[in-house]
């Protein structure tokens, strides 16, 4: 495993407490006061602060996680992770923070579809940058991760069931119009993860086969500060010899390549494909 710097940590720390946060704005502005329980800690947090009247969604969440903090240890001893630990108490800490500062005994609006988009896009998000740096929000995924480790269900899998579970439980206890938010939040948090992860790495892997291929690289190398592969290659119809340039840039980037290869090169041959799986320096580490 390869060891981050102080800067690298610094920087895993900031994007692990931002993620948290946004999550956090979710279900505290737009999640509890419409009793949208979308499976997870806060969703059975605001299942219990429904049940018992005196008991907020903070304080219920801390419960909860200290709970599952403690089962985590049980069953998955060593391998339970302090990060994990950490990102139970500062959901349930952040929570509690915007409680105090937000305020709200109703919905912020009167649009419970508008509400409930909201509701899951602020944890959304936040879930998939705390994804993205290998972390995790503790909660329901340590239940996930005991689910996984005991049965043969993947990750992902193990976590679809405490949460569809706890999303059942609204159709019981609260009316059938918030039980059905709930469930169709539940779904779409799901796809909308993946969504975001996908657009924070995405990248253009290019491929360029031109008459000029030294100005090609050099502006690459210089102006876009990005390295490139060089491969001899043979045209399969005319038998000529060519060269040709493969590199991932951002897509800012990948249009400033496109115009400068343009202007230098009409004829050249150009592809770009979107990817979000780029790893190496530069990118993404293992």
């Amino acid at each position: 495993m390869v060891k981050k710097t102080p800067k690298q940590w610094a920087a895993w720390f900031a994007i692990l407490n931002l993620g948290l946060i946004a999550t956090a704005a979710g279900i505290a502005i737009f999640k509890s006061p419409n009793h949208f329980a979308m499976g997870g800690t806060s969703g059975l947090a605001v299942i219990m602060s429904a049940l018992w009247p005196g008991m907020n969604v903070s304080g219920a969440m801390f419960i909860i996680n200290a709970a599952l903090i403690i089962v985590g240890f049980i069953f998955l001893g060593r391998s339970f992770g302090w990060g994990t630990i950490y990102a139970s108490v500062a959901l349930s800490v952040y929570v509690a923070l915007f409680e105090w500062l937000v305020p709200l005994d109703r919905p912020l609006t009167d649009d419970a579809l508008l509400e409930v988009i909201w509701a899951v896009i602020f944890p959304a998000v936040g879930t998939a940058m705390v994804f993205n740096i290998g972390a995790s929000t503790g909660g329901t995924d340590i239940v996930a991760m005991i689910l996984a480790k005991r049965t043969s269900l993947e990750v992902g899998k193990a976590l679809l069931v405490p949460d569809f579970l706890i999303t059942a439980c609204t159709f019981f206890i609260f009316d059938v119009k918030t039980a059905l938010y709930s469930l169709t939040g539940l779904l779409m948090k799901t796809f909308l993860v993946d969504i975001v992860i996908d657009g924070i790495n995405s990248r253009k892997y290019c491929t360029i086969i031109s008459s000029h291929p030294e100005e090609v690289k050099e502006f690459i190398l210089t102006k876009l500060r990005r390295g490139a592969t060089i491969t001899k290659a043979e045209g399969a119809f005319t038998g000529k010899a060519e060269v040709m340039i493969t590199t991932v840039l951002t897509r800012r980037q990948a249009v400033y390549l496109r115009n400068f290869i343009r202007s230098i090169d009409a004829d050249a041959f150009i592809t770009m494909v979107n990817s979000s799986q780029i790893i190496g320096k530069g990118f993404r580490e293992m």
